[in-house]
């Protein structure tokens, strides 16, 4: 599964302006680290756009690629909801 583009990135830019009001440190498009430790990413694939999110010690993917997705992301990031990988 290849990183997402910036293409595919622009698609979901009201999401990542959703996610820069969470005070994470965006140093490049798309890839949030919180602290100094890598935090969230996008990967695409023929499935569609996939977010690697850090739970714990490692990543879990979450599927963003509809509003409901893309609102249980932003829970997770929160620390509001359980984990939701695909």
């Amino acid at each position: 599964m290849k990183h997402a583009t910036k293409d595919t990135l622009t698609g979901i830019e009201p999401l990542l302006q959703r996610i820069r009001r969470t005070g994470l440190k965006e140093k490049s498009l798309g890839v949030f680290y919180r602290k100094s430790k890598p935090f969230l990413h996008f990967h695409e694939d023929p499935k569609g756009l996939f977010a690697d999110l850090v739970r714990g010690a490692d990543f879990d993917r979450y599927p963003v690629n509809t509003p409901e997705e893309q609102k249980r992301l932003i829970a997770a990031i929160d620390g509001e909801a359980p984990p939701d990988p695909v």
